[in-house]
C-alpha cells in the first residue's frame, strides 16, 4: 500500500540551505522539488535583461506590459532540475551577483508575485512536493502537511553563500556578500506583498552546526510521523 504524498512547505532567509535541503528531500521522497527562489531570480533576470529596473527601481509600466510575455518553468535533464526563460535555460544565470542585488526588489511586486504563486500553485497541486521559499507556508500552500521554517547564524550563512559562489567560478568579497546578504533580509522581511515570516504551525530548524544528511534526518523524521498517521 503506497503511503499519502504530502506537500512540504520550506521557509528561511537566504543562504541558509534551504534549496540543498529540499532537493535532497524531494529525492529521498521520490517527490517533485519547486524551487520559488529560482523562479524569482529568472523574472529578475528578465528584468535586467528587458531593460525594466534603473538604480534600484522597477519600471512598473514596463513590466505590466511585458509579463504575459514572461515565461519561466521547470524542465528535468539528467534527472536534474532547469530554470527555463522564455525557452533559454538560464540555471547558472541566474546565480551571478547582479540578479542576487535585485531579485528582493522584484519579488516584493504585486503582479510578478500573482503570476509565479499561481504558476507554483499548478504545479503542487496533486501534493507530493517540496518546495521552499519566503511565503511557501505562509501564502503559496498555507494548507501544507508540514511546514519548515530554516534559520542559521548570520555569518555561518556569509561562509556558505560565498564557498558557494566559489564552487561555481564566481568571484566576489566576503563583504559584499554579507551586505547583500542584510539587504535581502530587511527587504524580504519588510516587503508589503508577502514578507517572509515564521507561521505559527511551521517547525524551525536551525542548521547552523547541523551537517546536510543530519538536517535531512530530522525532516525525514517529521515527515514519517506525519504519513504514518
Amino acid at each position: 500500500m503506497n503511503q499519502k504524498k504530502i506537500t512540504i512547505a520550506i521557509d528561511g532567509f537566504s543562504a541558509c540551505g534551504k534549496s540543498t535541503l529540499a532537493k535532497d528531500l524531494a529525492k529521498r521522497l521520490a517527490y517533485v522539488f519547486i524551487d520559488s527562489g529560482a523562479m524569482y531570480r529568472a523574472a529578475a533576470l528578465y528584468c535586467l535583461k528587458h531593460q525594466l529596473i534603473q538604480d534600484g527601481k522597477l519600471d512598473t509600466v514596463g513590466i505590466d506590459n511585458q509579463l504575459s510575455q514572461m515565461d519561466i518553468h521547470f524542465e528535468t535533464v539528467s534527472s536534474e532540475s532547469h530554470i527555463l526563460l522564455n525557452g533559454q535555460d538560464v540555471s547558472n544565470e541566474i546565480r551571478e551577483s547582479k540578479v542576487a542585488e535585485i531579485v528582493s526588489i522584484v519579488a516584493a511586486y504585486k503582479p510578478i508575485r500573482e503570476k509565479l504563486v499561481q504558476a507554483q500553485q499548478e504545479m503542487g497541486a496533486k501534493g507530493g512536493i517540496v518546495m521552499d521559499g519566503r511565503d511557501i507556508g505562509s501564502v503559496v500552500f498555507p494548507d501544507a502537511e508540514l511546514k519548515i521554517f530554516v534559520t542559521a547564524d548570520p555569518e555561518i550563512r556569509v561562509q556558505r553563500r560565498l564557498s558557494e559562489m566559489v564552487t561555481k567560478g564566481m568571484h566576489t568579497s566576503i563583504e559584499e556578500i554579507r551586505k547583500n546578504l542584510a539587504e535581502r533580509d530587511h527587504l524580504d522581511s519588510t516587503r508589503e506583498e508577502s514578507p517572509l515570516i515564521q507561521v505559527s504551525d511551521a517547525l524551525v530548524l536551525d542548521n547552523s552546526q547541523l551537517t546536510k544528511e543530519e538536517q535531512l534526518d530530522w525532516v525525514l523524521d517529521k515527515v514519517a510521523l506525519i504519513v504514518s498517521n
